[in-house]
Order: structure tokens, then sequence, then C-alpha cells
């Protein structure tokens, strides 16, 4: 298994199978390249590309045009997060298809939430370059993982054929 949360106590020797619990309040926030957002990593696996942050965004901060590459899935905690299709506010969920691209920000009491990710975004900068979170090429450091979950996700579509109508 390659999932991991990097910044949480060692749990070396626990057998592959058991569980692993976080002390998410001895986790340090991290600050990130946008200006009033800091995250914490709960689990990140980077052979597969999937992410679970506790995302804590100041009042106003802004998460600037991105692009959500798989399923994204968002549970607000504390506070408002926006996004030009409307609000989630503190105890409602949000998700977004592949694909889907907007920019997101925190209400006047910021917003404190947990984001699931399948792979992560892709973030368009003003200048074309499309980078991830960290501020990586995105290509570069996720494209050929990607390329791979498309090319084996059309084998399993191609092996189960299509549906027989009722």
């Amino acid at each position: 298994m390659s999932a991991i949360t990097s910044k949480a106590a060692s749990r070396t020797g626990l057998p592959p199978l058991a569980s692993r619990f976080v002390e998410v309040a001895a986790l340090p926030w991290q600050k990130t390249r946008h200006p009033g957002v800091e995250t914490k990593a709960l689990v990140a696996d980077r052979a597969t590309g999937l992410l679970t942050v506790l995302t804590k965004m100041a009042p106003g901060a802004r998460l600037p045009d991105h692009e959500h590459v798989l399923i994204e899935q968002t549970y607000v905690l504390e506070g408002i997060l926006y996004c030009d299709e409307g609000a989630c506010e503190a105890g409602d969920f949000v998700w977004r298809p592949a694909g889907s691209r907007h920019e997101a920000w925190a209400g006047p009491q910021g917003c404190l939430a947990i984001a699931m990710f399948q792979m992560p975004n892709r973030f368009h900068e003003p200048d074309g370059r499309v980078l991830d979170f960290l501020g990586n090429d995105w290509e570069k450091t996720w494209g050929a993982l990607y390329a791979r979950r498309v090319k084996n996700e059309r084998k399993i579509l191609h092996r189960q054929g299509p549906k027989a109508p009722k």
C-alpha cells in the first residue's frame, strides 16, 4: 500500500490491512501557494493520485481557476464555500464531476472543509501554465498516471461490452 499521512506520527510495523488512525489535531497546518488557504493532508497516495485534505480558508480566500480531473467531493464543516454555481454551507456536501472547472472562495467567516480527490486538480494559470495544487507542472507530475487510469477504465468498459436491453 502506498497511501500515507505524511506529517502523522510514525505507524511503522502496521500490517498492510490495518486501519490508520490519524490524530488530525496533531498535524500541522501547511501553507499553500494560495493566500489564506492552509491544508492538512489526511491521506495521500502518489501511486494513484488519491488525496483527502482538511482545508482551512480565511475569510474571502480564493482558489483560482481549477479543473477537477476526476470526481471531487467536499463536505463543509464550518463557514461557507462559494463558487459561481452556488454556496455550500456548514453541514452541506458538494461533488463535482470530472472535467468541471471553476473558482472557489470562502465566505465572510472563512471555511473549513474536508475534500476528497481521485486525482489532483489542474490549476489554469493566467500565463497558460497548468499546475497542480503545489505548483508543479501538472502534465509532468500527473499526466502519465492519468493516461494509465483512463486507458484502464476503457479496457474495463470494453470487457463489459454493451448492456443488453431489458
